[in-house]
């Protein structure tokens, strides 16, 4: 695998980068969007028996001590409820949108990576077949041989940022439906917190 990477000449150096720089941040990324995730309705549950129960502390207390964006945006609307259930409403989209922009950042450099990683192997490939070209002109001959080196770096700098490019488009895709789930969840949580106040205001 090595001699591969070393016969694939100058180009595979900044893939390789890429690759490392990818699988670095795609790692991390899933990671920390898994660690994110929360049982929403046991912990929905929880809220609306200490809204019953204990009041608006309790369940401010309960998002303290639970970690991910679903907790915050309630805590954030939690933190409102006093003032009115419109007033919940607006601090948790602010606060959704807030964690939303958190749950997608560096996104963008996955999707760079996916995208500039094959666009450097074709440069290698380009590089490759020129070197080929030019090694028939220098020894005004057409044989295997003499192509033969051109031609094998332009083929490795091509399978190898593909292979970049697939690789982390997989944590890409991993990331992406973490998100997607997150998203919803932080909806539905958001609209069960509402109805719930909501309930409250009409029992009072």
């Amino acid at each position: 695998m090595v001699e591969l990477f070393l016969e694939g000449g100058e180009f595979m150096w900044p893939i390789l980068v890429l690759w490392i720089l990818g699988l670095a941040i795609g790692i991390a990324k899933v990671i920390l969007l898994f660690n994110a995730g929360v049982n929403t309705r046991k912990f929905m549950a929880n809220i609306r028996s200490s809204l019953k129960e204990g009041g608006i502390n309790n369940a401010l207390e309960i998002c303290e001590n639970t970690k991910g964006p679903v907790a915050s945006i309630m805590h954030a609307g939690l933190s409102r409820a006093k003032d009115g259930v419109e007033s919940a409403e607006k601090a948790i989209t602010n606060a959704a949108s807030i964690e939303m922009a958190f749950l997608e950042r560096g996104m963008i450099w996955l999707g760079f990576v996916i995208v500039v990683a094959p666009l450097l192997g074709f440069t290698g490939t380009v590089w490759g077949m020129i070197a080929a070209f030019d090694a028939i002109k220098q020894a005004n001959d057409i044989s295997p041989a003499v192509v033969a080196g051109g031609i094998s770096q332009a083929l490795l700098t091509t399978l190898f940022g593909l292979i970049v490019a697939m690789t982390v488009q997989l944590f890409f895709n991993l990331a992406t439906a973490k998100i997607d789930k997150l998203i919803i969840d932080m909806e539905e949580s958001s609209a069960d917190l509402v109805d719930t106040l909501i309930d409250m205001k009409a029992g009072a």
